[in-house]
């Protein structure tokens, strides 16, 4: 109050000398109006001081309200890059001493119990809130019944599991897989739209006894009877097998040739396993023919070695990997054939969910709610939509309200380069029940 009523009886001082009908500024006049501008300076600094204090102690709350960990457990950078960047840039943004990371063993399917001990190992920290798993390989299950035995505080979540959906979705509070149901339809819609009139499937036993990929083929099949396109299944060797990993890709590079010859330059090719799509892009680039999107979409996946190219100074931009080897494919007269994921797959399921549990955790987002997991997904990758819906189980109908297909709209590479408008087209409901 009394620096009020000073600045207002200075105020009063110098209307009455302007009131003398003296227009110049006196040394008096000058004196007077310096001490006011220096009183409501003063006054203009406390507040802001005031201001400053208030928002010191709002963020002090956020923080103390963001006093958590969220671990993420994927696959090594030799088997599961995309995963594993994808935690490691969430990590980079918010910190080691929140975002917690381990890594599940290569050969996870002769390791079930290392696996599983991996996971659970992360619940031992009395400040972890969150677990995501990308992917979800055999032992995720079983490692989330364990954690929720201790510490039922703890959200668990799935990413592109590796076991049955209504198994995994009964440990876990979230299950994420890519839409196998609606990408079965759209893979051969978009096919079609490019002009294709044949669908060559390959994959091998192993992958084929997956519901997630036995439904796809089937919905594969109908599809390809609606709109007119022949389908093809065809068989590699399995990498896991004894032929390795570069076994079956000499058995890809061998027969995509022969493959081309048998079903024309207007076939797109699909094959369920990482290891097989650099060579079959290679090829396919050297002799004709349409490749949609991989089994886990991303301009990451088979292209740098397939096209040669070196992407180290793009490390973690998508839009520019994207724009690089969209050029290359362009140069080898790959244009309009070829597409992808605009943003890895992978990579946004690693940061995308781990936001997303945050989202949660701070009360801004629901956890089931395709809304919100969309919009954290969409922090990685601004300029893709996505969409997705309730896995229904097909045997029963039963619709699971935690596990959800989600997809992102596929991009064509071409001089431009398109998106398909994916995410915008209606499935039809009759593929739901497809198994």
């Amino acid at each position: 109050m009394k620096k009020i009523l000073s600045i207002s009886l200075a105020a009063i001082m110098i209307s009455s000398l302007a009131a003398c009908g003296n227009s110049s500024s006196t040394p008096q006049t000058k004196a007077v109006e310096t001490q006011a501008e220096t009183k409501a300076e003063e006054t203009k600094a406390e507040e802001t001081k005031a201001e400053e204090a208030k928002e010191g102690t709002e963020a002090a709350g956020e923080k103390a309200a963001a006093d958590y960990h969220i671990g993420i457990v994927t696959g090594s950078v030799s088997q599961s890059e995309d995963d594993r960047r994808g935690a490691e840039a969430f990590q980079a943004e918010y910190g080691e001493d929140m975002v917690k990371l381990a890594i599940y063993p290569d050969n996870f399917t002769e390791e079930l119990e290392t696996t599983i001990q991996t996971i659970v190992n992360l619940s031992d920290d009395p400040q972890m809130k969150a677990i995501i798993v990308n992917q979800s390989v055999p032992g995720t299950t079983e490692a989330f019944r364990k954690i929720k035995e201790s510490r039922p505080d703890i959200l668990c979540i799935a990413g592109e599991s590796h076991e049955d959906l209504p198994e995994i979705g009964s440990a876990a509070d979230l299950v994420c897989n890519n839409d196998f149901v609606a990408r079965g339809y759209l893979i051969i819609r978009t096919a079609h739209e490019l002009g294709c009139d044949t669908f060559v499937h390959i994959s091998f036993p192993r992958h084929m006894a997956y519901e997630t990929m036995s439904r796809r083929v089937a919905i594969m099949q109908a599809a390809c009877e609606e709109f007119g396109m022949k389908f093809v299944l065809e068989t590699a060797p399995d990498p896991t097998s004894d032929v390795g990993v570069a076994g079956a890709q000499a058995y890809i590079l061998e027969k995509v040739p022969e493959w081309v010859e048998k079903y024309g330059e207007n076939a797109a090719y699909f094959c369920t396993n990482d290891a097989h799509t650099e060579p079959l892009l290679k090829q396919l680039l050297e002799y004709g023919g349409y490749f949609i999107e991989a089994d886990l979409p991303s301009p990451l996946m088979g292209y740098p070695g397939a096209l040669g190219i070196d992407l180290t100074a793009e490390a973690g931009d998508f839009e520019k990997i994207l724009a690089k080897v969209e050029s290359t494919i362009c140069e080898k007269g790959g244009a309009d054939h070829f597409g992808t994921w605009a943003y890895s797959y992978g990579y946004i399921q690693s940061a995308g969910l781990a936001q997303h549990a945050m989202n949660v955790l701070n009360g801004e987002s629901e956890l089931d709610d395709m809304d919100d997991i969309a919009k954290a997904y969409q922090k990685y990758s601004p300029k893709a939509e996505w969409n997705g819906s309730n896995y229904t189980n097909v045997d029963t109908g039963v619709k699971l309200g935690n596990v959800f297909l989600v997809y992102q709209d596929t991009y064509i590479m071409g001089n431009p380069g398109h998106f398909m408008g994916s995410t915008q087209v209606e499935v039809p409901e009759k593929y739901f029940t497809i198994k």
